[in-house]
């Protein structure tokens, strides 16, 4: 089976261990959408399969309401609402330089102590047929983890569209079906970089591509009770850009892989871009980042979480609002800086409109922040600081 393409990324120079291959990341589930319904269709909830999944865990008994949580000092009592409806994992790609299989990013998985595995590439898996997919949620099953799935770009005229996985439909088509057979009920992809907003009619004409690609499927998503989960990628589409295309796709089975990081990229506060695409948003790919004004206008490191800028607790508050049923996953892509020349007329090249909506509080966000050092990091170490900040400071997670 060949692997994904490989990618020239900072993200990957920035880890202790060999980069993973695959399409740099770079790029980094609300009541009404993934517990839908269609007429003689039903669409799974993913958090009622979660509970149920988690009713196997021996421990889980009490875990988000227990006496000995609200005992232990670990869990404040008022976080433990947060807690009761937020599940919490991690994104694969946060890894990337292990270059695990499935078995030992469920067995990580577990480690953690997380709900869920969202595993955004199909690097990971020996093969793609159903019964070894199937095999394998059993295995999440077993360890008490969800796994979710995602690959890269069903744009065919996106700079970042590789014929890996045959055509742009073929993409979709296989993760679909895989999705299907994992028990995920959302298939991630995404358009591609933030390139494709200076090709031949910007990012309007890629996002017209790629509807065009998704309504073709969309009687394919709707009977297998599968969802697309369109990602805001390495500075693509702004939120409200996001949005449009999924109301033009049809939200019936289009919804948004929401990437807090990739939108300090499009110029947004990571609190207003939930906002905006907050009501269609399926899964996340969630992380910090640290911001602040530097000589040709803003730049952004990526960080563990608790380490940046974001206002996380306001931000998880407004979450759990917004996507009570959306499970929060890590992808932290540490290590390296960039800078967006704001400051620099070729940058709004990229943006003939002018500033996108919301750029006011953006730039605030900037001001507040101070220049952060690089350096290289441990993958392991980020992800597991990140999600036992996620579970003893925000009260997320469900165990």
């Amino acid at each position: 089976m060949p692997g994904p393409e490989p990618v020239d990324d900072p993200a990957d120079m920035a880890v202790t261990g060999p980069a993973r291959e695959g399409e740099g990341s770079c790029r980094p589930e609300s009541r009404h959408h993934l517990a839908w319904l269609q007429p003689a269709r039903l669409i799974r909830n993913p958090v009622l399969e979660l509970d149920e999944l988690m009713k196997r865990r021996k421990f889980l008994q009490g875990a988000a309401m227990s006496a000995p949580l609200l005992g232990s000092g670990t869990i404040r009592a008022d976080k433990l609402q947060t807690r009761r409806k937020l599940a919490l994992g991690y994104d694969n790609f946060a890894v990337r330089a292990m270059k695990w299989k499935v078995p030992e990013l469920i067995g990580y998985a577990a480690k953690l102590n997380c709900d869920t595995l969202f595993i955004t590439d199909f690097g990971p898996f020996e093969k793609m047929d159903d019964a070894y997919l199937k095999d394998l949620r059993r295995q999440g099953e077993d360890a008490g983890v969800k796994i979710l799935l995602g690959s890269w770009s069903i744009c065919p005229t996106s700079v970042k569209f590789r014929d890996t996985w045959g055509t742009a439909d073929e993409h979709l088509q296989l993760g679909i079906r895989a999705a299907k057979a994992l028990g995920s009920p959302a298939f991630r992809v995404i358009l591609g970089a933030r390139d494709d907003r200076k090709t031949e009619g910007g990012i309007e004409a890629r996002i017209a591509d790629t509807v065009k690609v998704l309504k073709r499927n969309r009687t394919r998503c709707l009977d297998s009770g599968v969802k697309i989960a369109m990602e805001n990628h390495a500075g693509d589409m702004h939120t409200l850009e996001l949005k449009a295309l999924i109301e033009e796709a049809g939200p019936e089975y289009v919804g948004a892989n929401f990437d807090s990081g990739n939108a300090v990229w499009t110029m947004e506060d990571p609190v207003q871009a939930l906002e905006n695409i907050g009501k269609y948003v399926l899964t996340t790919s969630l992380r910090d980042s640290a911001v602040w004004e530097s000589e040709n206008g803003v730049t952004v490191q990526w960080t563990a979480m608790g380490s940046g800028d974001t206002d996380l607790k306001t931000f998880f508050k407004r979450f759990a609002e917004l996507c009570p049923q959306v499970a929060v996953n890590i992808e932290t892509i540490s290590g390296f800086n960039r800078e967006l020349k704001v400051k620099n007329e070729d940058f709004w090249k990229a943006w003939p409109k002018g500033k996108p909506k919301g750029y006011d509080k953006f730039l605030t966000l900037a001001r507040k922040g101070k220049p952060r050092e690089v350096g290289r990091i441990d993958q392991r170490e980020d992800i597991a600081k990140s999600i036992a900040y996620c579970r003893t400071e925000l009260g997320l997670g469900r165990r």
